[in-house]
C-alpha cells in the first residue's frame, strides 16, 4: 500500500505553493522520480556553521543542514535571522501563520490554551525541527501557541515563500513531511504522559527531552514557567523538583535547573521518555 494511503496529508504537502519560473521549467522537463534521485545524489554531510544565510549568519538547524546544496541555495535568500528571546510568543492559537521558524538553538514550546486561560505543553521544537508545521501542508492556521521557552536564535521564512519553494525542492518537502510524522508521535505521547503520570515523572521526562535539544547541563527555566508548561501549579512543581534534588539528580538555583546525574534521571522518568527517545536518532539528536 502506498505511503500516502496512511498519511493523506503528505500528498497534500506535495501540492502546496506556487512555482518560480525556473522551477516551472524544471517541473515540466524532469519527472518527479528523477528529481528525487538527483536530490539524493546532491546530499552531503554538512556540519553546523558550514552554511550561512545571505547575511552570513551561520546555520545550525538540522533540517536546513540536511537538504542538498542546490535546494539550500534556493532557500538561502529567504532566510531571515531571528533572535528568540525567552517567553517571546511566535504565534497565537488560530491566528494566520505568516512565518515558519527554523531554530538554531534554544527551545520552543507548543502550548494548548483553554478558554479558562489554563495551558499545557504538548510538544517542543529545537534545532532538529521547525515551528509553523501546518504551513508545510498548505494550511494557514495553527491551534497552538508557539512560545520561546529557552532563548536561542534561528531563521524565519515567509509562509508564501516556503510554499513556493517546496514545489521545486523535493528533498526539503520530504524532510518537512518526515519531521511532521515524528513530531506528531511526540505530541501524542506527551498528551498521554500529561494525563497519566506523576509530576515527578513528567518533570524528569521534560528535563531530559529539553537537554537532548539544547545540550546544556544548566537549563534556564523557572518553576512558574515549568508549571505552566506541564499543566500544573508551582507548588506541585516545587515538590517534584525537591524529590529529584534530594535524590541528587538535579539542583535548582534561582531561575534555572541543573542536571547532576542524567543516567539516574532517566530512571526516574516515566516510560514516555524511552519511547520518545527512540525518535531521537531519526531527528538527528543523540
Amino acid at each position: 500500500m502506498p505511503r500516502d494511503a496512511f498519511f493523506p496529508w503528505l500528498a497534500l504537502a506535495a501540492t502546496c505553493g506556487n512555482e518560480t519560473k525556473l522551477a516551472r521549467r524544471l517541473q515540466h522537463s524532469i519527472p518527479v522520480e528523477r528529481r528525487m534521485i538527483l536530490a539524493r545524489r546532491d546530499v552531503r554531510s554538512v556540519q553546523s556553521g558550514e552554511r550561512t544565510n545571505s547575511e552570513g549568519k551561520p546555520v545550525s538547524n538540522k533540517i536546513l543542514l540536511a537538504i542538498p546544496d542546490s535546494e539550500f541555495l534556493a532557500v538561502r535568500g529567504h532566510l531571515k535571522f531571528a533572535e528568540l528571546p525567552p517567553h517571546h510568543v511566535l504565534h497565537e492559537p488560530n491566528e494566520s501563520l505568516h512565518f515558519v521558524y527554523f531554530p538554531n538553538g534554544g527551545l520552543l514550546s507548543l502550548v494548548v490554551v483553554m478558554e479558562s486561560g489554563e495551558t499545557v505543553e504538548v510538544g517542543i521544537v529545537g534545532k532538529e525541527g521547525f515551528a509553523g508545521i501546518p504551513s508545510a501542508v498548505g494550511l494557514r492556521r495553527n491551534p497552538f501557541r508557539e512560545i520561546v521557552q529557552i532563548a536561542g536564535d534561528g531563521f524565519k521564512i515567509e509562509v508564501d515563500a516556503l510554499q513556493d519553494l517546496l514545489r521545486s525542492s523535493p528533498q526539503l518537502q520530504m524532510m518537512l513531511s518526515r519531521y511532521i510524522v515524528l513530531h506528531t508521535l511526540q505530541v501524542s505521547q506527551t498528551a498521554g504522559c500529561n494525563r497519566l503520570h506523576s509530576a515527578e515523572q513528567r518533570l524528569a521526562r521534560w528535563l531530559l527531552m529539553t537537554q537532548d535539544r539544547v545540550d546544556f547541563a544548566v537549563l534556564s527555566i523557572t518553576h512558574d514557567f515549568l508549571a505552566t508548561m506541564l499543566g500544573t501549579d508551582r507548588p506541585t512543581i516545587s515538590l517534584a523538583a525537591g524529590i529529584l534534588q534530594r535524590k541528587k539528580l538535579i539542583d535548582y538555583p534561582r531561575g534555572s535547573v541543573k542536571i547532576l546525574n542524567r543516567t539516574k534521571l532517566e530512571q526516574s522518568a516515566c516510560e514516555c521518555y524511552g519511547i520518545i527517545q527512540q525518535l531521537n536518532g531519526e531527528l538527528g539528536l543523540k
